[in-house]
């Protein structure tokens, strides 16, 4: 099967940090697959995305996003996937609509302000479309930042703790989404610290603990509610 992202070897040291927050770490993200990654606070997940993402350069490795290298052709790169960071990165200036048209003209979508409407419904946030972004509560601003990874359907979605702050409906309707996106046979790449979650949501999971991804686990046959307690002996959590 093909894969969708490959990181290969990839290796991450922050200014004045003694020691490599990533280490040599690899993994493969299969077309169709909805892959999950989670470990503790400051594994190094969210460091994992934002190479992946092209935000943050490393200091070696490889990282290869449907078929193109992040490095060598990161526009390319950067188009063919949609990100919704751990942290809002939005003009809180603009309005929710202002927003969502900005958007849709970087990534040149066809009939955008229908395509903006159909997920602005379904994210339930019609009603506070027009008003400026800075008034938003925490899960506004996250319904916000997911529509805007969708509007152009990309072939990979990378998701980074999605779900927190969104009330029930919007987790329901996210879980739609992703699951949408495998039968489409898209990719999504996903980290969340709720673990019932990615049991139920991702085909495979990736541990990853001080940079290192431990194991790599295939869901299917894999013990209902086990993936916590597996988690936890193996990354030492008592």
């Amino acid at each position: 099967m093909e894969n969708k992202i490959e990181v290969n070897d990839l290796t991450k040291t922050f200014y004045k940090e003694n020691a490599p927050i990533l280490k040599n770490l690899s993994l493969q993200v299969k077309k169709g697959e909805v892959f999950g990654l989670i470990g503790r606070n400051g594994a190094g997940k969210s460091t994992t995305i934002k190479c992946i993402c092209g935000i943050l350069p490393f200091d070696s490795g490889k990282i290869i996003i449907n078929g193109y290298d992040i490095e060598k052709e990161p526009l390319q790169a950067k188009i063919s996937l949609g990100y919704v960071p751990d942290n809002h990165y939005l003009y809180e200036e603009m309005t929710g609509s202002e927003y969502l048209e900005f958007i849709s003209a970087v990534f040149q979508v066809k009939n955008h302000r229908c395509v903006i409407e159909k997920q602005v419904k379904a994210f339930e946030i019609d009603k506070n479309i027009n008003d400026f972004i800075s008034s938003y509560s925490h899960g506004m601003k996250q319904k916000i930042s997911i529509i805007a990874s969708l509007l152009h359907e990309p072939d990979v979605l990378i998701l980074d703790e999605p779900f927190t702050g969104l009330d029930v409906s919007a987790s329901y309707q996210l879980r739609l989404v992703i699951k949408e996106y495998k039968e489409k046979g898209k990719t999504v790449f996903l980290t969340s610290h709720n673990i019932d979650l990615v049991e139920k949501l991702c085909d495979r999971v990736a541990i990853i603990k001080d940079g290192v991804i431990l194991e790599t686990i295939g869901m299917k046959g894999f013990p209902r509610e086990t993936l916590e307690r597996y988690f936890n002996e193996i990354t030492g959590v008592e």
